[in-house]
């Protein structure tokens, strides 16, 4: 399932992407991988097409926003189109209202729509959830695959889908080429380590989603607030050299979307240099 390479091999492969890290996405490497953010954590007072200006100016490739954000779809697209900014994907986080969010994906002209497959609770055993998920997004794929709009289960926290190899076998059971993996790094750190599941995944990896995390706080503090920490240092305990030599090895070479709190141009701007750092740029 690993590539055979030699960790020199990762090492070398991954310094690779630190080439043209002041181009703009159009002119960029197509062996380096994308770093986004969210649009709500874009924290100005601006009108929309400035706000993408802003991710612009800052050397952000990319933006995704959510199903619920407080923006006029139309608009947005606008200004992704006036600004060049691409709208990578949309956020759905649940499995209700696919085929709304898909076509929503392709008014931006985005190529992914993020799940989250359910949750196991008192109420909800687990074969349940997995069975009843899977269900539901298989009647979604043929609307998705014919809008060529990937259905990508992300890894929360939401009791389910606690390993690689338990996603894995869920993404192929769903038997489409549409149907992928939206890997969260820093939502794996609270109970394992990123850099193994990368490998396990591999191809099914479509997007990648990163936050920092401190396994010390949330032993300390409480569970949440390990994320509480400046990504890449500062406490953050995720081997960042690790996942992007693991990310390398598979090839990936695609949107890597940042998901914390946001703010200002001057955080942004913090932001866009800790990304740089974390992803070899």
């Amino acid at each position: 399932m690993i590539a055979s390479i030699t960790r020199r091999g990762f090492v070398a492969a991954t310094g690779a992407l630190a080439i043209g890290a002041a181009a703009s996405a159009q002119n960029a490497p197509k062996d380096r991988m994308k770093k986004a953010i969210k649009y709500a954590m874009i924290g100005e007072p601006l009108p929309v097409v400035d706000k993408l200006k802003l991710l612009k100016d800052l050397g952000f490739d990319g933006v995704e926003p959510t199903m619920g954000d407080k923006v006029d779809p139309n608009e947005l697209r606008e200004a992704s189109e006036k600004t060049g900014l691409p709208i990578h994907g949309v956020v759905l986080g649940s499995i209700a209202g696919i085929e709304a969010a898909v076509d929503r994906a392709v008014l931006y002209g985005a190529s992914s729509v993020l799940l989250v497959a359910g949750k196991v609770d008192e109420k909800t055993p687990y074969v349940k959830n997995y069975e009843d998920t899977q269900a539901v997004i298989r009647k979604s794929i043929p609307y998705a695959a014919e809008k060529k709009i990937y259905l990508l289960v992300e890894n929360v926290w939401n009791n389910f889908l606690l390993s690689p190899i338990e996603m894995a076998r869920y993404i192929d059971e769903l038997g489409s080429e549409w149907a992928g993996a939206y890997f969260d790094a820093g939502n794996v750190a609270r109970y394992g380590w990123p850099e193994h599941w990368v490998p396990v995944l591999g191809k099914r990896i479509k997007k990648v989603d990163i936050k920092g995390y401190s396994r010390t706080k949330r032993d300390n503090e409480g569970t949440w607030k390990g994320f509480e920490v400046p990504l890449g240092d500062g406490g953050d305990e995720i081997d960042w050299e690790s996942v992007r030599r693991e990310l390398a090895a598979i090839g990936y070479t695609g949107w890597v979307t940042l998901e914390v709190a946001g703010g200002n141009r001057e955080v942004l701007a913090d932001l866009a240099k800790r990304m740089d750092r974390i992803l070899g740029r």
